[in-house]
């Protein structure tokens, strides 16, 4: 009896107790919480810049600014923020720890990231003939539909289908055909193509494309 008395005492106190450690966590975490607003600008010019990536780095929480620079968001006390924009060097932002209050605003400033391409010097052609010539016969790529319409070609099929194995799907494909026909004409003679003149007519094609050359 002693026993359990003791044990319901300690529970009469860690219930009594919750309330308040949960409330003490809640304003722990409450006053941990900053609202983060303010503006980016270049460094050159002070101008606002739109479409920078503010992120909280570690978290990948984040948001835009505005058409003149401006943004807001929810951090916590001791976030690295993370500014980056294209064309401008990326800069990160440490909310202070011992940040008294739940507000926090800065100016970020942006340094251009200046990239140096290779010189370039570009001549003129000595004549006007030479240069005709040379545009002549300068080597084009192909674009997409002309690669698409070289790879369509019917030459092209053709010694496709002659040097390319079947597939499966092909060669499943001809099987089942085979078989149906097989199966069609069973306990019947099958007709004579010799006959047919669409056969015929398929016949003076393939020999007129060379199917039947030794290869």
């Amino acid at each position: 009896m002693n026993v359990m008395k003791k044990i319901l005492k300690q529970l009469v106190v860690l219930v009594a107790f919750m309330p308040f450690s949960a409330k003490a966590q809640f304003e722990t975490f409450k006053d941990s919480v900053v609202q983060l607003y303010g503006v980016v600008m270049t460094a050159d010019s002070l101008r606002g810049l739109p479409a920078v990536s503010i992120v909280v780095k570690g978290t990948g929480r984040g948001t835009l600014s505005n058409g003149q620079g401006v943004f807001s968001i929810v951090v916590l006390k001791g976030d690295e923020i993370e500014f980056t924009c294209v064309g401008f060097k990326d800069k990160i932002t440490k909310i202070p720890p011992q940040l008294e209050g739940n507000q926090y605003s800065i100016i970020q400033l942006m340094v251009n990231d200046t990239a140096f391409l290779p010189a370039a010097i570009i001549k003129p052609r000595p004549t006007r003939e030479q240069f005709e010539r040379d545009f002549v016969s300068a080597d084009v790529p192909d674009d997409n539909i002309e690669i698409a319409r070289k790879n369509t070609d019917a030459a092209t099929r053709r010694i496709l289908m002659r040097s390319l194995p079947s597939d499966g799907k092909e060669s499943v494909n001809m099987s089942l055909a085979k078989s149906a026909q097989k199966y069609y004409y069973t306990g019947q003679a099958p007709p004579m193509n010799i006959f047919n003149p669409m056969a015929w007519g398929e016949f003076i094609r393939s020999w007129k494309r060379g199917d039947y050359k030794k290869k």
